[in-house]
């Protein structure tokens, strides 16, 4: 009995532990990678919900658009006196008739057909709107996703220069204590080291600035705790950085050339219902007329609108024609500067791989030899320390391209996902 009890205890401590981690996994705020960013803004970010919700709205105008307009009832009391017999009544039964008249508008054949697909063809423009919006809000989210890496690359590689520096000038007081080196060499490690601690608090600032960018990206609060940030998405290969593929896919998805295209051809099919209405719409309707109490005669009625203003119909097909132009020279500048940008990112994003490859494997390893060599100089009193710190700065120079290139390319992949509206 007391053996099972004690497994009893152990599986409840062990099943407290489990949801102890489990509870702490749900609190760690979100930050070490972009995935978790961009599915937060999703479901968070106000701009995109309201964008979201105009588009839905668009969507529901489409069937109202095509549908007839309500009939119309009238009714008519006559001769509410009966010939001067009577006073005056609303009674139907008591007059001398009543005409009930039921209408109905009717538009001239496809004109409803024409509206109902220009609201449809507005609803895909809106919808191109909410996707372009969305499409802007990830890049802003990986861009700030990818200072947040750099800074703190940044910071961490500041912190180890000033650790170095540290080191240098234990050296150097060691040589000055010797008699091998001036007092100024220590002076000039103290002086760098207050340099460090100067760039780390800005490079703090700076990380509590994009710190709060993001946050209000995702609909936080600005001192809202973020995680430090692990990794960056690993860059597509050559294959899938091809101009002319991405080309063709930012034609048919970029979301606002979605956009455009959904404007022209709400354009063409307004210009179509313009030129419709050189005919006239008609209004049918069908009227009883009671006698005291019984219905006795039947009337059917047609009423249509006569299009005699034509001075006023042709200036509106030239204004039609006019905004037809007009949206296809939008769509055309807008092709233009999307693959302008495109072509741009594509050649940032490749000057970027070849900075990094050079400051890897020519910079670095150039710098660190050197640096090597001017240490071994300075302790044997062939060197002197500026030539040491020199030698020092070229390592950190290196690191910082290397890392700099590295956002960079992530930067410029974010740009060309926000002209695709989706992940390579």
């Amino acid at each position: 009995m007391k053996s099972f009890q004690g497994r009893k205890g152990l599986l409840f401590a062990a099943f407290a532990g489990v949801w102890c981690f489990v509870a702490q996994a749900q609190e760690a705020p979100p930050g070490a990678d972009v995935q978790t960013l961009l599915a937060i803004a999703k479901d968070a970010n106000p701009d995109y919900a309201s964008m979201r919700y105009e588009a839905q709205a668009a969507t529901e105008r489409v069937t109202p658009a095509g549908a007839l307009p309500d009939p119309k009832f009238r009714t008519e009391l006559r001769d509410i006196t009966r010939m001067g017999e009577q006073n005056p009544t609303l009674s139907p039964s008591d007059v001398g008739s009543t005409r009930y008249l039921l209408m109905q508008d009717i538009p001239w054949f496809g004109k409803r057909d024409l509206r109902r697909e220009i609201a449809a063809f507005e609803a895909e423009g809106t919808q191109g709107k909410a996707m372009g919006s969305w499409a802007e809000l990830a890049a802003k989210i990986k861009t700030a996703h990818v200072q947040r890496y750099y800074l703190r690359g940044n910071e961490k590689l500041t912190q180890e220069i000033l650790d170095l520096i540290v080191r240098l000038e234990k050296v150097a007081q060691g040589r000055y204590a010797s008699g091998l080196a001036a007092q100024q060499d220590v002076i000039r490690a103290q002086i760098e080291q207050t340099n460090m601690k100067s760039e780390l608090v800005a490079l703090e600032s700076e990380s509590r600035q994009v710190n709060a960018r993001l946050n209000a990206l995702l609909a936080r609060p600005a001192s809202a705790p973020l995680a430090q940030p692990e990794r960056l998405r690993t860059l597509p290969d050559a294959a899938q950085l091809d101009y002319a593929m991405l080309e063709e896919r930012v034609r048919t998805r970029n979301p606002q050339l979605f956009t455009e295209e959904a404007r022209l051809k709400a354009a063409e099919k307004t210009r179509d219902l313009t030129y419709k209405n050189r005919y006239p719409d008609f209004t049918f309707g069908v009227s009883p007329i009671q006698y005291q109490g019984a219905v006795k005669e039947w009337e059917l009625m047609v009423e249509l609108n006569i299009p005699l203003q034509q001075s006023s119909r042709r200036a509106q097909e030239r204004e039609s024609e006019a905004m037809l132009s007009a949206a296809r020279s939008r769509k055309e500048a807008a092709a233009n500067q999307v693959l302008a940008e495109l072509s741009q990112s594509l050649a940032g994003i490749e000057a970027a791989r070849r900075t990094e490859v050079l400051a890897t494997k020519s910079l670095l390893p150039q710098g660190e030899l050197t640096f090597s060599s001017a240490l071994a100089g300075y302790e044997n009193g062939k060197v002197d320390f500026a030539t040491l710190l020199d030698a020092q700065r070229q390592i950190r120079q290196a690191k910082q391209n290397q890392l700099k290139a590295q956002a960079e390319a992530q930067i410029r992949l974010a740009e060309i996902e926000k002209l695709l509206g989706e992940d390579l």
